[in-house]
């Protein structure tokens, strides 16, 4: 069952986690949701990695392109799954559904931590060093950096919410990120710039040592 709402102070709870599954993979052309990475799914090795992190708080599973066949690859982990209708969009849309949802249940959280299914080498750690950067630093975002670049996984605090649920539909966090630079602060993920949007990527992440 998923973890019931803390009575602590909301400034004192771990930030929820929303995981982005809801893309259509157009340019791999499958599910990138399914593809198999040392044994577990995409989205397995996401949500496993979301659920280590969260520390109770809650996590929730945004859905889209595909949804019933993803189910299988959440048993037994206590995540909340919210299909998005308006998926196609873009992913601001899904992600705006999925804050809504999110914050519909559990209205007391610290802030969200935004992740990716397609990120096979985010950690736990990595998800809480970005609420640690920014509380640290007393700024309302941090995100990871590769490449000079801000992006996912990014935690934003109660403080930027409001920012977050007007974003446009075609855009992503990223532009929230962009626009208030000088308001995140940046934790450095180096292999951040392995996603799988392609099948080159997916070859390049196959061909990994194992870690």
């Amino acid at each position: 069952m998923p973890a019931a709402v803390s009575s602590k102070k909301p400034d004192r709870l771990p930030p929820a986690i929303l995981l982005l599954a809801a893309g259509a993979s157009t340019r791999l052309g499958r599910p990138k949701q399914l593809l198999a990475y040392q044994g577990k799914t995409l989205l397995r090795r996401a949500a496993e990695t979301a659920v280590a992190a969260a520390d109770g708080s809650p996590v929730l599973v945004v859905t889209g392109a595909i949804h019933a066949p993803l189910l299988p690859e959440l048993l037994n982990l206590p995540v909340h799954v919210h299909h998005c209708p308006e998926w196609a969009a873009g992913m601001g849309a899904s992600l705006k559904a999925g804050l809504h949802c999110l914050e519909a249940m559990h209205p007391l959280v610290a802030g969200v931590t935004v992740m990716l299914c397609d990120q096979p080498h985010v950690t736990p750690d990595l998800l809480h060093q970005l609420g640690r950067a920014a509380a640290q630093n007393s700024r309302p975002m941090a995100a990871a950096e590769y490449a000079g670049v801000l992006g996912a996984p990014a935690f934003f605090s109660q403080a930027v919410l409001g920012f977050l649920r007007q974003i446009a539909d075609r855009a992503g966090a990223g532009q929230l990120l962009r626009q208030h630079r000088e308001r995140v602060v940046p934790v450095p993920f180096p292999a951040g710039l392995l996603d799988v949007d392609t099948e080159e990527q997916y070859a390049a992440l196959l061909s990994q040592p194992p870690e």
